[in-house]
């Protein structure tokens, strides 16, 4: 299975916010046992790192993470075609516009947000992050 993580799931994680840590991190703990393979966008890289900085307060602790998070996950290419794209999309919000066309073009299985409602009219299946937990553990996706 191929999931695209949306930033407010990662930014969760990293930054132990309440009260969705709990189920980001175990998205994170999915992921390092391989039981998916997650992805996150680039363009969402530089708004993690922007946040969880902010977060530490230092650069380089902010890099550390940054360094390990690549090496859980794969990072998709935003291009020019998915900008354009998102500009005509069904999903209203520009920039989850770019994430759910960059999601199709990697052809993901479904993307895990807490903003479903943002994606309800995208190409790809958005779910909550306790919603996929819960569907990943009852053997239905």
């Amino acid at each position: 299975m191929k999931v695209l993580i949306d930033t407010n799931v990662i930014v969760d994680a990293l930054t132990s916010r309440e009260p969705w840590k709990e189920s980001a991190e175990r998205i994170f703990l999915m992921t390092a046992n391989q039981v998916m393979d997650t992805y996150i966008t680039a363009s969402s890289a530089t708004d993690i790192y922007y946040l969880v900085r902010k977060y530490l307060h230092t650069t380089e602790q902010a890099k550390q993470v940054m360094g390990k998070l690549y090496s859980l996950m794969g990072i998709l290419a935003v291009t020019r075609d998915e900008c354009l794209d998102a500009l005509a999309s069904a999903v209203n919000d520009y920039e989850d516009a770019v994430i759910e066309r960059t999601a199709v073009k990697a052809e993901m299985d479904c993307i895990i947000t807490r903003n479903v409602k943002d994606y309800q009219d995208g190409m790809v299946k958005a779910m909550l992050p306790d919603d996929f937990i819960a569907l990943m553990e009852d053997g239905d996706l």
